[in-house]
């Protein structure tokens, strides 16, 4: 197992090139979807990882539930310091499950609320217009999937706005992209190194929505026009999980990208190019992670099992 078991909690370091370069010669999707399987498999390898040691590192605490061969020499040799790397393991677990924790109880505790505060409204459309004086729009998922847009931003808007703003949100339910920001904000909750993911994912999910409103109502200006005005009377994220229309973050940047051409539509970068030799980067460290990962997972399998009397 030896240095094997720490590379999965320092690889996702190579993911990080490829979070803003693909953005800029990818389609949205295909940013989405690259940077979320990326994210979440560095993520769950990071587990794996924090996993091992703390099995090695509680096997080396005095009262402990594991039987002696765990502690055995040849155990202990598996993994460098092993002492406090154990120890510093189980303390990042904890905060680790407990950041998991927190965030989807959040996430389930904002989706609820927010059902029960529709279920009085027909049903007959999947639009829930709110009549408030705060300016918000967002998607909320589930079964049925709602848009929930106050009168407010609605008022904001002119006819064509409003059609791109509804057709936004139609792409973040369509999309099912509350269930890829979800999962890399786990995932960044698990590496902190998988943070600038889970905002890249955020960013390209609302280009994502951004382009398929633009599509729908055939005119990238006023698509452009809708997101700007929304930004500037709107200031309130709903929730880790949930796609706003106005969502915090690189505004003028979204913009920008609405009033240039369409991008393209190629799921992997050119491969003589700066993003493609990021994106490839990307993927030997993630396969990197998973090999390590299963390297050290066999190991101590292997000499706990030779270790642990019959």
């Amino acid at each position: 197992m030896g240095i094997f078991v720490f590379l999965p909690l320092m690889l996702p370091l190579t993911a990080l090139p490829i979070a803003r370069m693909a953005e800029q010669h990818l389609h949205p999707r295909s940013t989405t979807r690259l940077l979320t399987v990326l994210a979440v498999a560095l993520g769950v390898c990071s587990t794996l990882s924090l996993g091992l040691l703390v099995v090695v590192g509680t096997a080396q605490l005095p009262g402990n539930p594991l039987p002696d061969g765990w502690s055995d020499p040849e155990v202990r040799a598996m993994v460098p310091r092993v002492e406090t790397a154990g120890t510093g393991a189980i303390l990042a677990l904890v905060a680790v499950l407990g950041a998991c924790a927190v965030t989807l109880r959040r996430n389930h505790r904002i989706s609820s609320r927010t059902h029960r505060a529709l279920r009085d409204l027909p049903c007959d459309s999947d639009l829930a217009v709110l009549p408030d004086a705060a300016p918000y729009a967002y998607a909320l998922p589930g079964s049925p999937g709602r848009i929930v847009i106050s009168t407010s931003l609605l008022d904001c808007l002119d006819a064509d706005e409003r059609g791109a703003l509804i057709a936004h949100e139609r792409a973040h339910l369509s999309g099912r992209h509350h269930r890829l920001l979800l999962s890399t904000h786990l995932a960044g909750c698990v590496n902190p190194l998988l943070l600038p993911l889970r905002a890249a994912v955020a960013y390209s999910a609302e280009r994502w929505a951004d382009e398929e409103a633009a599509r729908a109502v055939g005119d990238r200006r006023v698509t452009a026009r809708a997101v700007g005005k929304a930004a500037l009377v709107s200031h309130a994220n709903p929730g880790p999980g949930l796609a706003s229309f106005a969502a915090p973050g690189p505004v003028p940047r979204r913009v920008a990208a609405l009033l240039g051409p369409v991008p393209p539509a190629r799921t992997w970068p050119p491969a003589r190019t700066p993003a493609g030799f990021a994106a490839l980067m990307a993927a030997v460290g993630t396969v990197a992670s998973a090999l390590s990962s299963a390297n050290a997972t066999i190991a101590l399998f292997i000499v706990l099992k030779a270790a642990t009397p019959l």
